[in-house]
C-alpha cells in the first residue's frame, strides 16, 4: 500500500511540474500546423525514395568497374602464360 501511495505522489509531482511547460507562450515561433509537417515528411519520403535507386546504380557501376579490371587481369595472365 505504501508503494501505491508513493507512486501516486511521485506521479502527481511530475504532472504538477509540467503545468508551466504547457502554459509557455512563444515556444513555437513558426506556427506550423500538422499539414505543413505532413508535407515536409512527404518531401523527405520522396528524396529518400530517389536516393535508394541512385545508390544501387552507384554500387552497380563500382561492381562493373571492379569486375572489368579482374577480367583484364585474367586475360593478361592467360596471354602471358601462352607466350
Amino acid at each position: 500500500m505504501k508503494q501505491v501511495k508513493r507512486g501516486t505522489m511521485v506521479l502527481g509531482m511530475l504532472l504538477a511540474g509540467t503545468g508551466n511547460v504547457w502554459a509557455a507562450q512563444g515556444a513555437r515561433h513558426d506556427n506550423s500546423g500538422i499539414i505543413v509537417w505532413a508535407f515536409l515528411g512527404l518531401c523527405a519520403l520522396i528524396v529518400v525514395a530517389q536516393l535508394v535507386p541512385a545508390l544501387m546504380m552507384l554500387f552497380g557501376f563500382v561492381k562493373a568497374l571492379v569486375s572489368k579490371r579482374e577480367k583484364e587481369v585474367q586475360v593478361a595472365e592467360s596471354t602471358a602464360n601462352e607466350g
